[in-house]
């Protein structure tokens, strides 16, 4: 897959994308919580089912931006962004 340059547009249009389907991901998990909560199966069904679509597309977009990669990689970064979230 080639990689995307940090500095253009489509990369700004992939991460805008990433973090909308993320966004869309998290409220569907929410409402599916909610439907179960309140008995509607069927629908918490619809709502997790699409919440998992939601994922596969945020997934396809962060590896256009080179965001998946290996586990010692993904350690570091997921350190980077916790430590930051924690000292800002």
């Amino acid at each position: 897959m080639k990689k995307v340059s940090k500095d253009s547009k489509t990369y700004a249009n992939l991460m805008a994308a990433f973090a909308g389907e993320s966004m869309a991901r998290n409220k569907y998990t929410y409402y599916a919580s909610v439907a179960k909560k309140e008995g509607y199966e069927q629908i918490a069904a619809i709502f997790e089912e699409t919440a998992n679509q939601e994922k596969e597309h945020a997934k396809l977009e962060y590896k256009y931006i080179d965001g998946i990669k290996d586990t010692i990689e993904n350690l570091k970064d997921a350190i980077a962004g916790e430590n930051y979230e924690w000292s800002q």
